[in-house]
């Protein structure tokens, strides 16, 4: 079967033709050792933060795998965190990023995606909060989400001019008020529009899990929505064989392999 982009979309919405693109020239806030400054933050973030592990922890981390099952296939993302290079691996197809290019190396030519569009994305989903205390954003308030007679109080995320490929994407970011757990992500679009977008995505995170101490999803939950009213669940997308490393991997493992093509953002 051929392999799709948007394969996993189709499955948790069929609404949902595209995700955010990642703002994939964000790095960590600090390296490995630095004192983090959390006084940029909001209050509420860095409750947030410390809730599902701490900033710290997850900024001694270097490389982030994990495995995404699909009904064909499987998928396999590994992240080095602290430059972004990433590797996903699937049956045939190989992609990722070595600094400076995206590379694509698909021998048969069964890839029908975008592989500029699909780098990162499903770390920076996977990798909440964490990924929402990078350089070049800005937070903001916003109304609380309303969910089965529970109110979730929520932070609002923007980009920097400039910073990413779609720096007008908007992130929100809604949290248990008793917990301070993450539990409800809106995102709007604009990767190919270019323009702001006022049609927000609703993602459930309520399904977690201790991975060498910091604290992320066993599953994300896509939901029906009309504006802020969400609706019923979408089939959830399951993470496999997740681990977290303090040791760097060899700089030659995201380096692009013979064959592989370098992708521009208009393929």
């Amino acid at each position: 079967m051929r392999l799709s982009l948007i394969s996993l979309i189709c499955l948790i919405a069929l609404s949902c033709k595209e995700a955010p693109k990642k703002n994939t020239e964000t790095k960590p806030v600090e390296e490995t050792g630095a004192t983090i400054d959390t006084s940029k933050y909001p209050a509420a973030l860095n409750k947030i933060l410390e809730a599902h592990g701490g900033l710290d922890i997850w900024k001694s981390k270097s490389v982030l795998s994990f495995e995404i099952p699909k009904p064909n296939n499987r998928e396999k993302h590994t992240i080095d965190l602290r430059s972004r290079n990433e590797k996903i691996e699937m049956p045939g197809v190989l992609m990722g990023s070595n600094g400076s290019d995206i590379w694509l190396k698909d021998d048969d030519n069964i890839y029908e995606g975008n592989a500029i569009f699909y780098h990162n994305l499903m770390f920076y989903f996977y990798s909440m909060p964490f990924v929402l205390a990078d350089n070049g954003i800005q937070y903001s308030e916003t109304e609380a989400l309303q969910f089965e007679g529970k109110s979730y109080p929520g932070i609002r995320v923007s980009f920097s001019e400039g910073v990413g490929l779609s720096s007008k994407d908007e992130y929100y970011l809604h949290y248990d008020p008793a917990t301070f757990q993450m539990a409800w992500l809106g995102y709007t679009v604009t990767f190919r529009s270019g323009e702001k977008s006022d049609d927000i995505r609703w993602i459930r995170y309520n399904d977690w899990k201790n991975i060498d101490g910091v604290i992320l999803p066993n599953t994300l939950t896509w939901h029906e929505y009309e504006g802020r009213d969400i609706g019923k669940a979408k089939p959830s997308l399951n993470f496999e064989n997740v681990s977290l490393s303090e040791t760097a991997l060899p700089a030659n493992f995201f380096i692009q392999p013979e064959g592989a093509e370098i992708v521009s953002a208009s393929e």
